[in-house]
């Protein structure tokens, strides 16, 4: 997995887990051999990770859960193209229904009523992009 990693020149900084006894020191040793810093998740504290959780939950029920994947190649082209839409075109709630690098300022997206909408699909149509006609 390193390898990888080393290949797509995408070393991590940082290697975040919980206590599980899965992961072992030897583990640990192989990502730290590759200048990985460990952080193991503080004691008793199951929302330490809540973040990350609900980022995998997101992917999994918006789009993981209706994909059939076909190879390594095929999860990585799928991430990759939600993970964009997720940053640059899904409504967040605790942003006021803006996406997450989307602008904070401007219009909220019910000002755009009565105008035309274009839709995009995303994923062959699993998720759609609207935007305001021009």
């Amino acid at each position: 997995m390193t390898a990888d990693l080393r290949e797509a020149r995408a070393a991590p900084r940082f290697l975040i887990h919980d206590r599980d006894t899965k992961f072992t020191r030897s583990f640990d040793a192989v990502f730290q051999a590759e200048g990985t810093r460990i952080i193991d998740t503080p004691v008793r504290a199951p929302n330490a990770n809540a973040h990350a959780e609900r980022w995998v939950g997101s992917v999994r029920s918006e789009c993981l859960d209706w994909t059939l994947v076909r190879g390594r190649r095929h999860l990585e082209a799928v991430l990759r193209t939600y993970v964009g839409h997720y940053n640059a075109h899904r409504p967040h709630r605790a942003i006021g229904l803006r996406p997450a690098a989307g602008p904070r300022d401007g219009p909220h997206p019910s000002a755009h009523r009565g105008v035309g909408i274009r839709r995009r699909p995303i994923l062959g149509g699993l998720i759609n992009e609207n935007r305001v006609a021009a």
